[in-house]
């Protein structure tokens, strides 16, 4: 298998904290310095939040602005994908820092159960932020915590609600949502490509101890991968992870056990229909 596997470091996420693991970053520099390590172990994709100076998840489209000028400067070529999770903001703060135009932004298009709470995306959000995301540019990447969501993916992208082809992620291993289960995981697979196209890319993530399976499964079966701290603090049981680049580096050692070279930006950019900085 020759095909170039894009891996994507989610630095930060809402819920890890300093008290999980101290290498979490938090303040924008943080993010920056955490970046730009992930990036030069071979991460090609940042995914995004932002933090208040507390811990606590945030929106604030200020702070994104800054974080973005940062990893502009620190990480060029880099693609930058910023989240509209619900677990930091409510309504239409979500996609508040869309108009800042980064290449891709996360978009969840459906409910799902989460381990406390129920993750809501009513249907009328999600068609707000995809019509944002159209409006200035913005990659989607669909986060499917579940086989219908992959479904309606299918039906936005029908109705010109999504852009160009979508790119979906499959993320497993989320308590009370889809477990991590290889035949429906091959299933997923299978749908993208019915509905989507054969050369349709996709990716998967891995929540906690099931991160490793996750990378293990994609890399393998031609997909691409999600590493990083917002999903699993840890190397394995014993031991956390020292940085970001710690859990990209793992992902590259399976790349190369499964000979898969690893997406270069410029090689992510053309695999994902993205536009090439400019010189």
């Amino acid at each position: 298998m020759t095909s170039p596997c894009i891996i994507c470091c989610a630095i930060t996420g809402s819920l890890p904290t300093k008290e999980n693991n101290p290498a979490v970053p938090i303040t924008v520099a943080e993010q920056v310095e955490s970046t730009q390590e992930a990036f030069e172990a071979g991460a090609t994709i940042v995914h995004a939040h932002v933090r208040n100076d507390d811990q606590t998840p945030s929106s604030d489209p200020e702070k994104f602005a800054r974080l973005k000028e940062g990893l502009e400067k620190h990480c060029p070529g880099m693609i930058i994908q910023f989240s509209t999770g619900g677990r930091s903001g409510a309504g239409k703060t979500r996609g508040g820092m869309l108009p800042l135009a980064p290449d891709m932004a996360s978009l969840s298009v459906g409910s799902n159960n989460f381990p406390t709470r129920v993750y809501e995306n009513p249907p009328d959000l999600v068609d707000w932020l995809a019509s944002e995301m159209v409006a200035h540019g913005v990659k989607p990447e669909i986060e499917a915590f579940d086989l219908s969501h992959i479904f309606q993916a299918a039906k936005l992208h029908a109705e010109g609600k999504i852009a160009a082809t979508p790119y979906v992620q499959f993320v497993m291993g989320v308590k009370n949502a889809m477990p991590v289960d290889r035949e429906v995981f091959d299933y997923y697979i299978h749908t993208v490509k019915r509905l989507f196209g054969e050369d349709t890319p996709w990716c998967a993530a891995g929540i906690g101890a099931q991160q490793l399976t996750l990378n293990e499964w994609a890399v393998a079966s031609g997909g691409h991968a999600r590493t990083g701290l917002e999903d699993n603090v840890r190397l394995d049981r014993d031991r956390l992870a020292p940085s970001n680049a710690a859990l990209v580096q793992r992902v590259v050692e399976i790349c190369d056990r499964n000979e898969r070279p690893v997406a270069t930006w410029q090689q992510a950019r053309d695999i994902l229909g993205l536009r090439q900085p400019a010189a």
